[in-house]
């Protein structure tokens, strides 16, 4: 009787563990390792209580199963952090293709109508910024200044890379988790910055700094413009589940959509890290060729679009 009751309670359970091993694919986004961990405690139990042997063998088999599984799975973490370079990572960008969209109109066009502003009228920019702030910028790309961007002294590059990380990463990580306030969050810090950026840019070109900003940005903006984006996609992507969560409810609907959102997360904060790695170490030279500052930064423009457009794709699709 007792073991009829058991059987009943876990059954389910068992099946769902049974399905995952029939497609091991699943690992990736199931809760496979709780479910292994709960079948594990089965067996023991049911061998403690001396249920039949039949019983005994099924256990034992999801768990020697799930054991080769999971760790077959841990073992080749390296090759699933390749394919999700390679593919997974843009597949995914392209499956939201709809919520980059907006949150690209939400950036770059208030990013476009504030620098068309501040170029037209230099005072606009003291409406998103101090007059520290200003003052700050005009520093850091002034013609006379020996090292473009931020102050530094010699030798601190790998300090300054540290620093852009840390910067890049953490305006990444508040558009998109600020998302969870039903998207007004994203809303917000995607217009915001596209307002920040947009003043500076229209400011300095109207001062006339026009190859000391755009040879420091050209070379790092693809990378880091479109990872804010992305954050911004996945916040409202968040924030979507949470107005519209359909016949799940919210709790559900949000684990959902966190699922393919921590992805574009994870794949926009490694673009963060490579902008900063730019940021830090190619940008700031005065030594480069502003040309070929100019055409490095068109060339990585042109490969990363290439790569969330294509990579992935499978032949014929």
């Amino acid at each position: 009787m007792k073991q009829q009751v058991f059987e009943d309670q876990h059954a389910e359970q068992w099946r769902q563990l049974e399905a995952m091993l029939a497609s091991p694919e699943d690992m990736l986004t199931a809760d496979f390792p709780a479910r292994y961990r709960a079948v594990c405690q089965h067996l023991s139990v049911a061998k403690g209580r001396r249920y039949t042997p039949y019983l005994i063998n099924y256990l034992n088999r999801l768990v020697v199963e799930g054991h080769r599984l999971l760790y077959r799975h841990h073992n080749n973490l390296r090759r699933s952090l390749l394919w999700f370079l390679v593919a997974g990572f843009p597949s995914v960008v392209r499956s939201n293709r709809s919520y980059v969209f907006i949150a690209a109109a939400l950036f770059l066009l208030p990013l476009l109508v504030m620098g068309i502003g501040c170029y037209s009228n230099s005072e606009l920019i003291y409406s998103v910024a101090d007059s520290a702030s200003v003052h700050s910028y005009e520093s850091m790309y002034n013609p006379e200044s020996p090292v473009l961007g931020r102050e530094r002294g010699s030798g601190t590059d790998v300090a300054m890379f540290g620093f852009y990380i840390y910067n890049n990463i953490g305006i990444g990580f508040r558009t998109f988790a600020a998302g969870i306030f039903f998207g007004l969050g994203s809303i917000f810090f995607l217009v915001f910055n596209g307002l920040s950026i947009g003043s500076i840019a229209g400011y300095l070109t109207q001062l006339g700094y026009i190859e000391t900003f755009y040879g420091f940005v050209s070379g790092h903006a693809a990378f880091e413009l479109t990872a804010i984006v992305l954050c911004g996609a996945a916040g409202l992507k968040l924030g979507f589940s949470l107005v519209a969560p359909g016949p799940h409810s919210r709790a559900d609907a949000i684990r959902m959509a966190g699922r393919e959102a921590v992805l574009i997360v994870y794949g926009a904060a490694l673009m963060l890290v490579v902008a900063a790695f730019i940021e830090a170490f190619w940008s700031s030279s005065r030594e480069l060729p502003l040309l070929l500052k100019y055409g490095v930064g068109a060339l990585m423009g042109l490969l990363l679009g290439a790569y969330l457009l294509f990579a992935g794709r499978r032949v014929g699709t």
